[in-house]
């Protein structure tokens, strides 16, 4: 189907959006003679893009009290330079683990333009955001028991599924930056993040410079399994240093 009736067909769905405010998954695939799946799609898309919320079976309008929140949390520029930057490490082809976290999710969209992924994520908000891309790359997950507080898999089980396999890449983000130790969390539960960094050849962390020199107790990843953090350019020049001393590279969105 031609790229540019995808673009309209999604303008459209906005124009009726607003004007009936709900629509289903039904409704729109009747109206314009599309899959279902089709569908499903095109409202992941728009919901990225901070056009629409989900709802079971169809979409409603972004409420305006979200509009804020939404912009800071899923899409705010610095996340999504962090992620145009990181998705540029990535060749068609490669087989990825992303990690969960607001801005390793921000990848998801830009891996449309990605052929023959092969893609490892232990969270379901990620494991379904891949299933909506239309290149529909090969989805493959840790399974494990369910952690509420980071929303992911956990455990021995996860653990022994990620060492049946070899990653070209892990993009894992960071609650915190720690100069002399690594990155660091708030998560008690982080030993499978040590596990994604053992089977990849290469570890990329995507975290905001705002991040840098948090004080967080709980260490993820030492800098001896780390390859490169992308940031935002609002790094200093010594903060750089520092971490190319501890052979990491820094690379600023």
């Amino acid at each position: 189907m031609p790229k540019r009736y995808t673009q309209r067909r999604r303008g459209e769905i906005i124009t009726l959006l607003n004007e009936k405010g709900e629509l289903s998954v039904d409704f729109l695939s009747n109206r314009f003679e599309v899959s279902e799946v089709t569908v499903r799609k095109d409202l992941a898309e728009l919901e990225a893009s901070g056009l629409l919320l989900r709802r079971h079976g169809g979409a409603i309008p972004l409420p305006s009290e979200l509009v804020n929140e939404a912009s800071t949390a899923l899409n705010s520029v610095s996340k999504n330079a962090i992620a145009q930057a990181a998705v540029s490490l990535i060749r068609d082809h490669n087989r990825i683990i992303i990690d969960s976290g607001s801005t390793t999710s921000a990848l998801i969209p830009l891996l449309q333009r990605k052929l023959g992924l092969v893609v490892m994520t232990n969270t379901l908000d990620v494991a379904n955001r891949l299933r909506d891309l239309e290149n529909e790359p090969t989805l493959l997950m840790t399974g494990g028991t369910w952690d509420a507080r980071s929303e992911s898999f956990q455990g021995q089980l996860a653990e022994e599924m990620l060492q049946q396999y070899d990653f070209d890449q892990l993009f894992i983000g960071a609650d915190g930056i720690d100069l002399e130790r690594g990155t660091t969390t708030y998560n008690e539960l982080n030993s499978l993040s040590r596990v994604m960094a053992e089977v990849s050849r290469e570890v990329v962390v995507m975290a905001e410079s705002s991040k840098i020199k948090r004080k967080i107790h709980n260490l993820e990843l030492p800098w001896s399994l780390v390859d490169i953090l992308v940031t935002d350019n609002e790094i200093d020049e010594e903060t750089k240093q520092q971490l190319n001393k501890c052979d990491v590279k820094v690379i600023c969105a």
